[in-house]
């Protein structure tokens, strides 16, 4: 597989055309950013990390029936995925009180809910993501019913997968966002998971194993990343 030109660089990724039209070379990053591109900084190692973990967990989810664009590793930091036509949503599962759940709903982080909760977002950095309902999507033209329905089903899917991964690993999934895409009609689990798009703390302590430690100055963000990789390797087979 050759890799062509440049087509899109984000916050965490850059994207790149090959030799095949239905695929893309993605290559993880370094850089790291908070607030909606607001706080910016490097995070050494965590292109790696991020990318060896999304292949880990894109592998397990294809186990459990849950279709992603995830193809082959091509190095440390490179990915071969699919070609996708995103939906433009953040699909956010929750089983854990966090972050703007807390600040929304006025409880304290760490509160366990008796049963997963799934936001929808709509993908825009210049209006800052926002929340929106099934009503908004389909009076806006983003998603189909059908469609929303299914990203919904599959990342109910994903929390269980996930959470069963993390538990071994001494991991508790507090939440974390997905994005999904069409390859033709079918639906595939696009993007990255990892400590960049979960928020996982250890089951013990729970300490923030994650990209909190980056948004809240919490410090030794290197090694809880390289922590979750650690431990994710011992539990999964290679």
């Amino acid at each position: 597989m050759e890799k062509g030109a440049l087509l899109y660089e984000g916050k965490a990724k850059k994207v790149f055309a090959t030799d095949e039209a239905e695929y893309y070379w993605v290559d993880y990053k370094d850089d790291a950013t908070a607030f909606n591109g607001e706080k910016k900084g490097q995070i050494l190692d965590k292109g790696m990390v991020n990318n060896q973990l999304s292949a880990l967990f894109f592998r397990e989810m294809e186990k459990a029936g849950v279709p992603t664009h995830f193809v082959e590793l091509l190095g440390e930091r490179q990915m071969l995925v699919r070609r996708l036509r995103m939906i433009p949503l953040e699909v956010v599962v929750r089983n854990v009180v966090a972050g703007s759940l807390a600040q929304r709903v006025g409880t304290e982080e760490g509160y366990r809910l008796p049963q997963a909760v799934v936001e929808l977002y709509y993908k825009d950095d210049a209006l800052g993501d926002p929340l929106v309902n099934e009503s908004h999507i389909q009076a806006m033209g983003w998603a189909g019913a059908a469609t929303v329905k299914r990203i919904q089903e599959m990342a109910l899917a994903v929390n269980r997968v996930l959470s069963g991964i993390m538990d071994k690993a001494g991991i508790e999934l507090v939440d974390f966002k997905l994005e999904f895409g069409f390859a033709g009609d079918t639906i595939l689990l696009g993007d990255e998971i990892s400590p960049d798009t979960c928020r996982f703390w250890d089951k013990e302590t729970r300490e923030k194993l994650d990209k909190d430690r980056f948004r809240r100055d919490l410090g030794q963000v290197e090694e809880a990343y390289l922590e979750v990789y650690r431990r994710v390797k011992e539990v999964l087979p290679q």
